[in-house]
């Protein structure tokens, strides 16, 4: 298999239109097997270890943090699928990007394979009571409380307020002035999130415990790009607790999600309230007490920030690959404009799915081993942690050929894999929220292509920015509106 250059992904060239006459089956395919799963201590013996990344330890941190694009291909490229980094996480993780291996960790039952989101650089912001931060026996029964508030009949209603908020907010947008998608596509998510969690239909009022939490939000989301707060995260890696600039951002956020807690529980009507905020507020622990402020809290802020920041972040790389692949584009623009019942959903679903191959939001997700494990010709001791670098499992020419390329019909009449597309993670720590992700992109998307002619500002690809887990177009997505239809 050829190892493609990390260039390819971190803008130095853009996507090429796809190659005429190349037929969609062969834009997908099955990786080569490879041993992976739960094996004895003498197994494990008997194998050798993952090979080695030999930098200190406070260089790969920093390289990992500042350009992790380049520090992951460049690994693969010397090392294959299996190899081992040091420094970000206690023990040093052991990084795979191959199917099988990917698949013998989700599929594995949750004690033998404990999420290391616990450890990650988001516990400090977040809390260590979150669904996202808390491993068992705390986070299925946690997870299987909130499930409903994301499926079935609360979906249809998110769907209506995700209209709303997108015609409020793309009837804004000026002709002829280049801007961020970004923020925008935040400023949808957020007021959607917001609804969900706290039961508001449009945005908050002015003068609200709710408008003060929404506008603590923005703006902690905005001083989370500066680059002093790349030094606030690096000084909290390993803390349950924030401390320093961190402990100083969190400070107003804080003290609002406080003051809605302490207004809704006043609220007479609690018990008949249907939002997020109203259900934890009945609901008991493992152990039958109420939750706590601090347990609301770590909840509220996980739903708000992982509710609506990544999905935000998801639409600007998508019209960030889009507006520079004009194929891709104007394939999309007929088929929504069409009015096809079939042809537009197809395509609307089918570039979501391509720009969430091409451009994870969150590139790599974890576990940490608790019996000896094997992936490929390696063995790996209990307790050891691995990392799964969605980037590379999403970039492997076995599965994807011309995987730099943004081509959207790889997805038409196919379902991506389990083991194979995996931005929402798998197994039982799948995203509580990704039924609400993909809605709300598909509902964004097509309003956006239905309705709006844009251009990219520049000629040149974006390049990842990466922000504590996630990564993000470097700029926002740079857009400019040349015409408006409807």
């Amino acid at each position: 298999m050829r190892l493609l250059e990390a260039s390819e992904i971190d803008g130095a060239s853009a996507s090429e239109a796809a190659v005429p006459g190349e037929s969609v089956g062969e834009l997908v395919r099955s990786a080569p097997p490879s041993p992976a799963g739960q094996i004895t201590g003498e197994e494990q013996e008997r194998l050798p270890a993952p090979p080695v990344v030999g930098l200190p330890a406070a260089a790969q941190v920093l390289w990992f943090s500042l350009r992790q694009v380049g520090f992951v291909f460049r690994q693969r490229a010397r090392f294959g699928d299996v190899w081992s980094a040091r420094g970000y996480v206690r023990g040093g993780p052991v990084v795979v990007c191959h199917p099988d291996h990917v698949r013998s960790l989700f599929s594995a039952p949750p004690d033998l394979v404990p999420t290391i989101a616990t450890e990650s650089p988001l516990r400090p912001v977040l809390g260590s009571s979150s669904v996202l931060t808390a491993n068992e026996p705390r986070h299925l029964p946690r997870r299987k409380l909130l499930l409903p508030a994301f499926h079935g009949e609360a979906i249809a209603a998110y769907e209506r307020m995700i209209a709303a908020a997108a015609e409020r907010e793309i009837s804004r947008w000026r002709l002829h002035r280049p801007f961020s998608l970004a923020p925008r596509m935040q400023a949808i998510t957020l007021d959607v999130i917001m609804g969900g969690v706290f039961g508001i239909e449009g945005r908050p009022r002015p003068g609200s415990a709710e408008h003060a939490l929404r506008l603590a939000i923005r703006e902690m989301l905005w001083k989370s790009k500066l680059p002093i707060a790349r030094l606030a995260e690096l000084g909290n890696l390993g803390r349950s607790e924030p401390r320093g600039l961190m402990r100083l951002g969190l400070l107003v956020p804080d003290r609002c999600v406080y003051a809605v807690i302490a207004k809704r529980r006043r609220a007479g009507d609690l018990a008949e309230r249907r939002d997020i905020l109203s259900l934890l507020l009945r609901s008991e622990d493992e152990e039958g007490r109420p939750l706590s402020d601090r347990e609301l809290r770590d909840e509220l802020m996980t739903l708000v920030l992982a509710g609506h920041e990544t999905t935000a972040n998801q639409l600007a790389w998508t019209w960030e690959r889009l507006l520079r692949t004009p194929q891709a584009h104007g394939r999309l623009l007929e088929a929504v404009r069409s009015g096809g019942d079939a042809e537009g959903p197809a395509w609307v679903e089918a570039t979501i799915q391509e720009a969430m191959r091409a451009r994870p939001v969150v590139p790599m997700t974890g576990r940490r081993v608790a019996v000896p494990w094997r992936f490929g010709p390696y063995g790996v001791p209990a307790g050891r942690p691995v990392a799964i670098s969605i980037l590379l499992l999403h970039h492997r020419e076995d599965v994807y050929p011309d995987p730099f390329t943004f081509r959207p019909e790889r997805w038409l009449g196919r379902k991506p894999g389990t083991y194979e597309w995996i931005p929402f993670g798998g197994g039982t720590r799948r995203c509580l929220g990704a039924t609400l992700a993909m809605a709300e992109q598909r509902v964004v998307l097509r309003e956006m292509a239905r309705r709006l002619d844009l251009e990219a500002d520049r000629p040149e690809p974006e390049r990842p920015q990466h922000r504590n887990v996630t990564m993000i177009p470097a700029r926002g997505g740079r857009a400019v509106v040349r015409g408006r239809h409807g």
